[in-house]
C-alpha cells in the first residue's frame, strides 16, 4: 500500500504544521491512517489498543451533546465528500426538540470516478469510522444509523459489519452503550451501484426502497430526510475525524492546513488533515494523508513518482472527475477549498485523476459526457437531454465529423444545463468539460480537417472568471 508505517494517533497531538524536509518533501500526517498498516487494525481488540471507543467514552461520560457539537464548530471540519459544508453547523440545524426519530446516514456510497479514499477508512479502520457516528450519533440525539455502502465495495461491506457485531458484543453499541444512558444501532445498507445515490437525497429514497431520483429543497434532510425525519448525513471521512478532536480538542485540530481568509468571509479555511489519492498516468497511484497544504505538483512528484517514463503531465483534476481540469502550468496551487477555488477549479474528494501528453483531450471529453449521460437519474430535462447531446457532440469531433460552430454549441448548451437541475450532476459534467474545451481548444479544431477556428482567441477564456470556478454556477 501506499502508506507508509504510521506513527500513533497520539503523538499527532504534538503536531505542529508540517515543516518541508531538507529536501523539500512535504510530510504525511497520519491520524485517519494511524491504522492502515497496521496488522489486523479492523479487528476490535487491536484497534481499541490504539484508543478505539477511548473518545466515544470521554463524550459520553464526561461531556454534553451540546459540548460535542461547540468542539466540532471550534475544530472548522469541512465535509470531506465534496461540498465542503462546516459539520458542526450541520449539525446544529438538527431540531433538539421533536416527538420524531432523528437518523444519521452515513454517506458511504464511494461512487466517483478516481476515488478510493473512503474505501481505505472501511477496509482498514472500520471501528475509527464507527466510532465516528457514534459521536455524531449521541450529539445530535439519532439513536439509529445507517451506513449507506457503495455494491461494488463488498469488503468494505464485510467489515463495517464485523465492526458492528464486535462493538455490540462489547456494549459499545446497542442498549445503555458503556453503561450510560446513551442507545443507539448501526446498520449497512448495501448500494445497487447507481452514482446519483451518493447524492444525499437520492441516497435517502434509495434508502427507503424507491428509486434514487434526488429530492427538492427545502426540506433539507436536517429536518425532514430519512422515512420524513430529521437526519444527519456525513462522509465517512468526514465522521473519522471526529474522534482525535474530541481528544485532542477543536482548536488543536483548526490550528493545522489552511487558515480562514480574513478578507474573504467565503474563504473558510481547509482546517486538519485530508486523505488524498491519486491515479492516472502516474508511476505510483495510491492514497496519502496530509495536513492541508501540499501543491497538486508537490502530490504528484513526490508522492506519485511523476509522470510514466518518457512522458509529461498534460492535465489534473484535482478531485475526482467532477471538477474542473488544471493545466500542468497550474499546480503549484495547495490542495485546498479555497485555494483550488480561487484557480477555477475545486478540492472536490481530494483525489486526483492525472493525464499526460499521451492523453487525448476530445476523446476524455467523451468518456466524461458518456459516463454523466449515463449515470444522470433523467428527472430533470436539462440535464437528462444535455449529458446525452454533449456526448453525441464529442462523438461527433473525434470521429472527425465536427465543426468549430460545434464549440459554440457545447458553449449554449452548457449555459442551459449548469445549475438548472434539483441536484449537482449535471453541473458536475459540466465543469471539467468546459475547462478541457476552453484550455486545450486546439485539439478540437485539429480534429476537423479543412475547417478554421472563426476565433483567434477562444472567446469565452478571455474572461478568467468565466473559465469554470464552481462558486459562479448558474451565473449566466
Amino acid at each position: 500500500m501506499a502508506a507508509k508505517k504510521s506513527a500513533s494517533k497520539k503523538s499527532a497531538s504534538k503536531k505542529s504544521s508540517p515543516k518541508r524536509g531538507d529536501d523539500g518533501r512535504y510530510p504525511e500526517t497520519k491520524i485517519l491512517s494511524a491504522l492502515f498498516d497496521v496488522k489486523d487494525g479492523w479487528k476490535l481488540a487491536v484497534a481499541k489498543k490504539h484508543g478505539a471507543y477511548k473518545n466515544l467514552e470521554k463524550a459520553l461520560k464526561s461531556m454534553s451533546p451540546a459540548e460535542v457539537i461547540d468542539e466540532v464548530k471550534t475544530s472548522r471540519v469541512r465535509g470531506r465528500g465534496g461540498a465542503g459544508f462546516p459539520t458542526g453547523v450541520k449539525w446544529s440545524f438538527v431540531p433538539t426538540e421533536t416527538d420524531k426519530p432523528k437518523y444519521l446516514v452515513l454517506n458511504a456510497d464511494e461512487s466517483e470516478p478516481g476515488t478510493f479514499k473512503d474505501r481505505w477508512l472501511m477496509e482498514l479502520d472500520p471501528h475509527l469510522v464507527l466510532e465516528g457516528c457514534l459521536l455524531c450519533a449521541y450529539a445530535t440525539g439519532v439513536s439509529t444509523i445507517y451506513i449507506y455502502v457503495r455494491g461494488e465495495y463488498p469488503l468494505s461491506q464485510e467489515r463495517l459489519w464485523g465492526a458492528i457485531h464486535e462493538a455490540r458484543k462489547a456494549g459499545l453499541l446497542g442498549d445503555k452503550i458503556m453503561g450510560t444512558d446513551f442507545s443507539c444501532e448501526a446498520y449497512v445498507h448495501t448500494g445497487a451501484g447507481a452514482y446519483i445515490c451518493g447524492e444525499e437525497t437520492g441516497m435517502l429514497e434509495s434508502l427507503e426502497g424507491k428509486r434514487g431520483h434526488p429530492r427538492i429543497k427545502p426540506p433539507f434532510p436536517a429536518v425532514e430526510g430519512a422515512f420524513g425525519c430529521p437526519t444527519v448525513i456525513n462522509n465517512v471521512e468526514t465522521l473519522a475525524h471526529v474522534p482525535s478532536i474530541i481528544e485532542h480538542g477543536g482548536q488543536w485540530f483548526a490550528d493545522m492546513g489552511i487558515a480562514p481568509d480574513p478578507d474573504n468571509p467565503r474563504a473558510l479555511g481547509s482546517s486538519g488533515t485530508k486523505l488524498m489519492g491519486l491515479s492516472g498516468d502516474i508511476k505510483t497511484p495510491g492514497c496519502w494523508e496530509f495536513e492541508f497544504g501540499i501543491t497538486v505538483r508537490e502530490l504528484i512528484e513526490q508522492y506519485g513518482g511523476g509522470a510514466l517514463e518518457g512522458r509529461t503531465i498534460k492535465a489534473v483534476i484535482p478531485g475526482g472527475l467532477s471538477m474542473p481540469v488544471l493545466t500542468a502550468d497550474e499546480l503549484d496551487v495547495p490542495m485546498g477549498f479555497d485555494a483550488l477555488v480561487k484557480v477555477g477549479s475545486g478540492l472536490g474528494t481530494g483525489t486526483a485523476i492525472v493525464m499526460d501528453d499521451a492523453c487525448d483531450m476530445v476523446e476524455a471529453c467523451e468518456n466524461i459526457a458518456h459516463f454523466f449521460a449515463d449515470e444522470s437519474c433523467g428527472q430533470c430535462t436539462p440535464c437528462r437531454e444535455g449529458c446525452h447531446w454533449m456526448e453525441k457532440i464529442f462523438t461527433r469531433i473525434k470521429a472527425g465529423d465536427g465543426t468549430p460552430a460545434d464549440l459554440d454549441l457545447l458553449e449554449r448548451l452548457f449555459i442551459n444545463i449548469e445549475g438548472r437541475t434539483i441536484c449537482a450532476l449535471a453541473d458536475a459534467a459540466v465543469w471539467p468539460l468546459r475547462s478541457i474545451l476552453r484550455k486545450f481548444r486546439h485539439e478540437f479544431l485539429a480534429k476537423m480537417p479543412g475547417h478554421t477556428d472563426p476565433h483567434e482567441k477562444d472567446p469565452h477564456a478571455e474572461d478568467p472568471k468565466a473559465s469554470s470556478e464552481p462558486a459562479a454556477v448558474g451565473a449566466n
